[in-house]
């Protein structure tokens, strides 16, 4: 994470920027507007903004929109300045932040900003056959491709190698190359020279000197014009590169990593990408299965963002029902992760009872998910079907953890009564309390008698 800090607010923004650094933030400060644009066109780039609401935040993001600068803006000042609070906000600042700075607030602001970099949850053989292979390729500098249709998380997994890389120090910028205009893309990536073009005020260095040392990421590259490609073939071989409006190239040390949810040796044939180009790329392909052919992802994943959005929310947090277990993995997924995070996030709000029924499990207008397969009426068949999904979940996890979860979730079913969850064990109650004695000495929550995890959350 890259914070920018403008302004001091009596030194109150100070406090701010020792709780973003403790919490692992990078911070750059900023005494002006125009000191902190020459800091973002210099290409010390920045995740986040957070300036003094004194400030002129209105020109602030103005300039960035005229020079299309893209970052998030966050306005902080005293706590008791409403009328500012609510002018930063109507200028297009995304939040704003009371001062003195809480340290759980800060820390919540990062979070949000750096949302897509979130974990991995894999517990699917296909997709940790992906990983192990990730893992095998992330240590080197080869060029890698990852494929995969809309939603499935090439991001995600881009932003894994390079934690895994040599280069997890240095930046990682992302560019998507399907949202910039095809006039902006070139002045976005390889930067411009001041007059280059009506609009360019001054020298803005561009993505691949911001990320000199670290990661480019180009998502979405098959939508890149072919003239613009061969500019980029030559940045690649020969690592320098030419600003718009510049007469000298200018040498980069970039790891390139691409994305594409097209077939690009079919956008070859079609004349729309460079061979050339996609073999510089395709050093490595990290090929991403939809979701819909690994089932155990579908409940892990389903797993986790239930608990992640009875947090966000404030709710308890819910176990999934059998039948919706059913429903999530007979569902076709067309958008993949994406829209099983947002099925996921719809459910918690809409369940009612201790569990995550079937009832929640629905499209935005209520309809049910549309099936991959035909469901079967058979519930043998159907259960079978789930069963076989919950022990793929298994793969990848150790005998310790699928046991401590089995204990813990029994003694839930039992409202925490010892005696019945070491019966339906099959182990002594002298057993089960040593188990439940070392869970909580590792910090897991173990429910006390005549209570669960579930009531309690």
């Amino acid at each position: 994470m890259r914070l920018l800090i403008v302004g001091s607010l009596n030194g109150q923004l100070t406090a701010a920027t020792r709780i973003a650094m403790d919490k692992g933030a990078s911070v750059l400060q900023a005494d002006t507007i125009e000191t902190a644009l020459r800091t973002l066109r210099s290409g010390r780039g920045a995740d986040l903004v957070m300036i003094d609401v004194s400030l002129p935040i209105q020109r602030l993001i103005t300039s960035l929109e005229e020079e299309r600068i893209h970052v998030p803006v966050v306005a902080c000042g005293i706590a008791t300045d409403a009328k500012a609070a609510v002018a930063a906000i109507r200028a297009g600042a995304k939040e704003y932040i009371p001062l003195p700075p809480d340290a759980e607030l800060i820390a919540a602001v990062l979070a949000a900003v750096a949302a897509d970099s979130r974990d991995l949850v894999v517990r699917d053989e296909a997709m940790l056959a992906v990983l192990k292979l990730a893992d095998q390729v992330a240590p080197s500098e080869a060029s890698i491709l990852i494929t995969g249709e809309s939603g499935t998380g090439k991001e995600v997994l881009a932003r894994y190698v390079h934690r895994k890389s040599a280069r997890v120090d240095k930046p990682f910028v992302s560019v998507n190359c399907a949202a910039i205009p095809e006039n902006l893309l070139e002045s976005e990536l390889f930067g411009h020279e001041k007059g280059a073009f009506t609009g360019a005020v001054a020298r803005r260095i561009g993505k691949f000197e911001e990320a000199t040392g670290g990661t480019l990421l180009l998502d979405e590259i098959s939508e890149m014009d072919v003239r613009l490609q061969a500019k980029l073939l030559r940045a690649i071989q020969e690592r320098v590169i030419d600003r718009v409006g510049g007469g000298k190239p200018v040498p980069v040390d970039i790891r390139i990593i691409a994305t594409s949810n097209r077939n690009l040796t079919d956008a070859v044939k079609e004349g729309r990408f460079r061979e050339d180009l996609l073999y510089r790329l395709n050093v490595v392909n990290l090929k991403i299965p939809s979701l819909r052919d690994r089932p155990a992802d579908i409940l892990a994943l389903a797993e986790h963002f239930a608990r992640k959005y009875a947090e966000i929310n404030g709710m308890p947090e819910r176990p999934l029902s059998a039948d919706a277990k059913r429903e999530l993995i007979a569902a076709r997924w067309p958008g993949n992760v994406r829209e099983l995070e947002n099925t996921i996030h719809r459910a918690v709000l809409l369940a009612s009872g201790i569990e995550i029924g079937v009832e929640a499990i629905r499209l935005p207008d209520g309809g049910r998910m549309e099936a991959a397969v035909p469901r079967s009426a058979d519930p043998a068949i159907r259960a079978a079907q789930t069963a076989e999904a919950v022990t793929r979940a298994l793969v990848g996890r150790t005998v310790a953890e699928v046991e401590r979860d089995l204990i813990l979730d029994t003694l839930d079913h039992c409202l925490g009564n010892r005696t019945h969850a070491a019966k339906i064990l099959g182990i002594s109650i002298r057993t089960l309390r040593n188990k439940l004695n070392e869970y909580e000495a590792e910090g897991i929550d173990v429910p006390d008698p005549g209570t669960s995890r579930i009531a309690t959350a």
